[in-house]
């Protein structure tokens, strides 16, 4: 019971945000992740390749190992070009990324000329299917929200 509670607070604050402009705000999605995210861990597995990233802010994204399988990292202060990069790349040490040790560097063109490593401080696991049951939940609710603002 005690987890619903947050959770309806997120979806609720998701639905409040839609309602404005439809846009959340990085403060927004961060608390959405993290809502879905367990205790910290200190590592992860990881053999070089990352099936998908979403930057939450400067200071914190997500990264997906497999489909079903991915975690917020919290950085230990802002990464400067986070938000503006096409792609990151993870350091690791024997096939394994650690807090406190390890770091995501973000590439491409909107970043500058020297890839700043930004350290991560903490690694929570994400529950994925609840993530997307509840991303799917939002975007039903503003659909019907949009439809009901069309009459």
């Amino acid at each position: 019971m005690k987890r619903l509670i947050p959770l309806a607070l997120l979806i609720a604050t998701g639905l409040a945000a839609c309602a404005t402009d439809g846009r959340q705000t990085d403060a927004e999605k961060l608390a959405f992740y993290r809502g879905h995210a367990g205790e910290p861990v200190k590592d992860f597995k990881y053999f070089g390749r990352l099936n998908g990233w979403t930057p939450l802010g400067d200071g914190a994204l997500a990264v997906w190992t497999k489909p079903s399988e991915g975690y917020l990292l919290e950085l230990s202060g802002p990464c400067q070009d986070l938000d503006y990069a096409t792609a990151i790349s993870v350091t690791q040490f024997g096939g394994r990324v650690s807090a406190k040790f390890d770091d995501v560097i973000p590439l491409g063109a909107g970043t500058s000329s020297i890839n700043i490593p930004c350290r991560i401080e903490t690694i929570r696991s994400l529950d994925v299917k609840a993530l997307r049951a509840s991303q799917k939940e939002l975007r039903e609710a503003a659909a019907v929200e949009r439809e009901a603002g069309k009459r």
